[in-house]
């Protein structure tokens, strides 16, 4: 492993950046990136330039080329001093990943209220889903229409009020109100949170619909059986399957609009009352117990891996305090190399290099380990440094942490997540998703206001991301957390846009933009502000009064 390290590094150092002929534009290409920095910025680059080397083929996770950048973060949390808190005495914590995906056509068929079972025909009737949890699932139950899945009684709407779920398959649409604030639609919209709902409520698997639209609709179950068994990976259990957030609730399928109609005939609500809801712009669903029964058999193929996390520690001196942790996250991963198109030019660039998603987070989360080893104050508590494998497959790293905690759960108080800062730009404010739940959101402010910027509100909120990077699996075991971004005030909007449109998850994110390193500075100062003040501060971060994620997750609340 070492020699492999050592001829990796060598490579990735030393392969230009800009692959063409030599000549005049890559020598003009490898002086401009070699430029020289101030110490402070030239020590930022540097992490950069080896983990968004085009040597690490994209760093996706469970790949030879992320275990290189993992034992590279692993070296350098050593050379910051950190001490390891991963297995058995090392940085590492072993992640061991399950690619799953169906595994043939499976069958369903309904049975009427008049005992006639009817088979179903895969693409046309329905598609099978893959079960994380399970090598074969069978089921067969009556059935409940649940609208979206949906229980939030702090928006009015309740999808399983006055039907009985237990022991039924509930049939339910996608999505969440668009009426919902933005983190709340996010959360509410995502199927780990529709079938938690559904097992609370004693469903033994999920239909989904296709959820009916103006002018007709498209047959689903045909458009997705040409891509239904492709794979999604989350980290293994013992038994070698995946992990599921609601093992005993799986997702069985999706059926077409025609099965759908079926599937209401008899029903107290007819399908059509349900396509004329689905029309208006704040869509409320009667949930209804339907008259037939599904039975559906699915199968499911799993292909395991490795990867792994990286952890390191600066433990704290408070002898009160010390073994309470502070945890500092961000992805290592990225997603690899693009597939050969048939239509590729010659030597086309298909390497993900993710130098701001996320190469740049991990060179601020080394930057800051070494800002709290180098200030010659320990911190009251300890500051845990967390490098993330899997984030690009589902959060799936984070996930494994905080279920195979190497501290105890309930020694971790907060959650700071680093994320693709996009630092093309001077930025003039800086988003702090999930700040303003709670008491992190003075910390936030009082450290973003250190380096000259305000808070500004979320101006995407219809993207959800307090719910899509890894801090959210720490607020689903109740730990307050927020989540950091350079705003997009003033000039940043445009470049950001750009970014978004041209470079995020495509090979063009990657050194040959005009990343600010001054910037990165800038954002490691202000990560490293709330940290330190969180490590030191008198009491432990809690939840405001009420906050909806910090009382469904029973996390420390305020009392007022």
């Amino acid at each position: 492993m070492i020699r492999s390290f050592g001829v990796l590094a060598a490579l990735a150092l030393a392969t230009p950046v800009v692959a063409q002929a030599p000549g005049a534009d890559t020598a003009a290409a490898n002086a401009l990136l070699n430029r020289a920095l101030p110490a402070d910025q030239a020590a930022m680059k540097a992490h950069v330039m080896f983990l968004a080397s085009d040597a690490m083929k994209g760093r996706e996770a469970g790949t030879p080329d992320y275990d290189v950048a993992a034992q590279y973060v692993a070296a350098q949390f050593y050379a910051a001093g950190l001490r390891p808190a991963g297995d058995d005495g090392s940085y590492l914590q072993r992640v061991p990943l399950v690619t799953y995906k169906a595994a043939g056509e499976g069958a369903m068929a309904l049975t009427g209220r008049d005992g006639k079972r009817q088979a179903l025909t895969f693409g046309v009737d329905y598609v099978p889903a893959a079960n994380p949890a399970s090598a074969e699932t069978t089921v067969s139950a009556p059935l409940v229409f649940a609208g979206r899945g949906i229980v939030a009684p702090q928006f009015g709407i309740d999808d399983y009020a006055g039907v009985d779920a237990r022991g039924k398959i509930v049939a339910i649409f996608g999505g969440s109100p668009t009426s919902f604030p933005g983190e709340e639609r996010a959360y509410f919209g995502s199927m780990a949170t529709k079938a938690e709902i559904a097992a609370a409520h004693g469903a033994v698997g999920i239909v989904m619909l296709p959820t009916p639209r103006a002018g007709g609709d498209r047959n689903l179950p045909k458009d997705m059986a040409r891509s239904y068994a492709y794979g999604r990976t989350t980290w293994a259990t013992p038994a070698g399957v995946g992990y599921s957030p609601a093992p005993t609730t799986p997702v069985l399928g999706t059926l077409s609009t025609a099965t759908a109609e079926r599937l209401f005939a008899g029903s107290a609500t007819p399908w059509k009352a349900i396509v004329a809801e689905a029309q208006k712009k704040d869509s409320r669903y009667t949930p209804v117990a339907l008259t037939g029964t599904l039975s559906a058999t699915t199968r499911t193929a799993f292909t395991p891996a490795d990867s792994s996390n990286v952890i390191g520690v600066v433990p704290g001196a408070d002898p009160a305090l010390s073994k309470e942790v502070v945890v500092l996250s961000a992805h290592l991963d990225h997603i690899g190399v693009s597939a050969a198109g048939v239509n590729d030019a010659p030597g086309r660039d298909r390497i993900n290099n993710g130098a701001l998603d996320n190469a740049i987070g991990i060179a601020s989360l080394i930057e800051e380990a070494k800002r709290f080893t180098a200030s010659g104050k320990p911190p009251k508590r300890t500051v845990m440094f967390l490098a993330v494998t899997g984030e690009e497959k589902g959060l799936i790293g984070s996930s494994y942490f905080v279920n195979h905690p190497t501290v105890p759960l309930r020694d971790i108080v907060a959650d700071v997540n680093l994320d693709m800062p996009v630092l093309l730009y001077k930025f003039e404010d800086m988003i702090a998703f999930g700040a303003q739940r709670s008491t992190l959101g003075p910390i936030v402010t009082r450290a973003v206001n250190s380096v000259g910027v305000g808070l500004s509100p979320d101006p995407m909120p219809e993207q959800g991301f307090f719910a899509r990077s890894d801090h959210f699996n720490f607020v689903r075991k109740g730990i307050p957390s927020v989540f950091l971004w350079p705003g997009i005030k003033g000039a940043g909007k445009a470049p950001f846009e750009d970014f978004m449109e041209n470079r995020y998850h495509r090979p063009g994110d990657d050194l040959t933009q005009p990343i600010l390193w001054d910037q990165g500075v800038r954002f490691v100062a202000t990560n490293y502000a709330i940290a330190r003040e969180i490590a030191d501060g008198p009491s432990r971060p809690v939840w405001n009064k009420g906050d909806y994620f910090g009382t469904t997750y029973k996390g420390p609340m305020a009392q007022r």
